[in-house]
């Protein structure tokens, strides 16, 4: 339950004020906007751009754009309150996790299919492509409670902020400077952009104070190289494909056990097999004599990820003492910690309290699990308090063919977004109109 700091009427007729501003066909218009803008990790220089220049435009606020490493860039803008109060951060990241080009074919599925597409396509209310949704939708979302705070000449005693930043996406991407793995949001903090608090969007209509970090690990499985021509059973071949088989089944068996043992507060650290690599499909008939296997498990935010390396490492000699046929070596290749920031902390109180006005009920002491990774872990690790808010995810009942799973991530119906709008503005109002003293220990 959120503790009982309620509203003044002021701060409630703020609110109401803003509410009425909200609009769902501005909202609509920039998020088609920015959706039709490519911008992939690594590559959100334009977006950026556009999305500064929509700040500027539209309400004369300060605004910049923050260059980073080649085409990658963030974003930054600030409404200054008259002092003596909190600065609070409104974040989300830009980038897409896909390419939207022939390079995703045929990863992404049997079909290319509207969320999946570089290019923005509206059918009423509903917004379609690349990343439409998750990131672009909650940018945009972002963007418009910034707006409607504006405009409604709210008495801010601390600065509103909003950022947005290129490298949010679970990814690396080698020839873009290695963008991903939130390190557009550590160019943000580094350069100006630290707040008191932040507010990250992200699918999922709860509050979350916690979020897991990740661990990708790599698998070399190893065999000797083979001939198609040659009898089975040959002295000196040793396959690396088929023990990797085993290898994989022993993976799909433990991960789940990984799982239970690590899950605590909100968080379930799942882990997932996500990628397979052996020879050469040019020369069928040479076997490799390696067989390499991907797999990211997800780090609770009271683990490490040197405590989640050593888990692996402890069930991977296990299984070679199993199987004394195997040989193969393993690595822990990228990682983020797990980030925690604690229940009392004004900043998750305040947006509890808005999700209850908002949704018009109590939050329930066991919200669903969260397993997936954002910049938000980073931001608490680093020692922001910070809290997630979101809406109902994945929308439902689409006028368009979506990929299965989560696709894309690019099918919004615009509606469902204003009420975490409101939640978040709710936020907003409560923490940037007090005292200093009064949201800061």
């Amino acid at each position: 339950m959120t503790n009982q700091t309620s509203l003044s009427v002021e701060q409630q007729q703020y609110f109401d004020a803003a509410r009425l501003l909200l609009d769902k066909d501005k909202l609509k218009s920039l998020l088609f906007r920015l959706t039709d803008i490519h911008s992939p990790t690594g590559s959100t220089q334009a977006a950026c751009e556009m999305l500064v220049e929509h700040m500027r435009d539209t309400l004369g606020v300060g605004a910049k754009v923050m260059p980073m490493a080649g085409d990658s860039a963030a974003g930054y803008a600030r409404l200054k309150g008259a002092g003596g109060g909190a600065n609070l951060l409104l974040y989300a990241p830009i980038d897409t996790h896909l390419e939207g080009d022939e390079s995703d074919l045929p990863w992404v599925g049997q079909k290319v299919t509207a969320d999946l597409l570089p290019e923005a396509k509206m059918i009423d209310d509903w917004v379609f492509g690349l990343g439409s949704s998750n990131p672009k939708a909650m940018v945009a979302t972002l963007a418009e409670v910034f707006r409607c705070v504006s405009e409604a000449n709210i008495p801010l005693l601390g600065d509103l902020s909003l950022g947005f930043a290129d490298g949010g996406m679970p990814v690396t991407i080698p020839q873009r400077g290695n963008a991903g793995m939130s390190n557009g949001i550590l160019h943000l903090l580094n350069r100006g952009g630290s707040p008191d608090f932040c507010i990250i969007m992200k699918p999922w209509n709860w509050v979350y104070h916690e979020e897991p970090g990740m661990a990708w690990f790599k698998v070399t499985v190893w065999g000797s190289l083979g001939y198609a021509g040659v009898p089975r059973g040959t002295p000196g071949f040793r396959s690396s494909i088929v023990p990797a088989a085993r290898v994989i089944l022993a993976l799909e068996d433990w991960l789940p056990l990984y799982t239970e043992q690590n899950t605590s507060g909100v968080v379930r650290p799942d882990g997932w097999i996500s990628a397979l690599r052996s020879g050469w499909p040019e020369r069928p008939a040479f076997p490799s004599a390696a067989t390499e296997i991907f797999f990211d498990v997800r780090v609770n935010p009271r683990t490490s990820p040197a405590e989640v390396a050593s888990q692996v490492d402890t069930f991977l000699r296990g299984l070679m003492t199993a199987d004394p046929d195997l040989e193969m070596e393993w690595e822990m290749y990228g990682s983020t910690p797990g980030g925690s920031t604690p229940e009392d902390n004004w900043i998750v109180q305040s947006a509890r309290r808005a999700w209850e006005q908002i949704e018009g009920r109590a939050y329930p002491e066991s919200p669903d699990l969260l397993g997936g990774q954002t910049d938000g872990s980073l931001l608490r690790a680093l020692g922001v308090p910070t809290v997630r808010m979101g809406w109902p995810w994945p929308a439902e009942g689409a006028p368009e063919d979506v990929a299965e799973g989560l696709g894309g991530m690019g099918a919004t119906y615009v509606p469902d977004l204003l009420p975490c709008a409101e939640k978040i503005l709710l936020a907003v109002i409560d923490t940037c109109t007090r005292p200093r003293t009064e949201v800061l220990p």
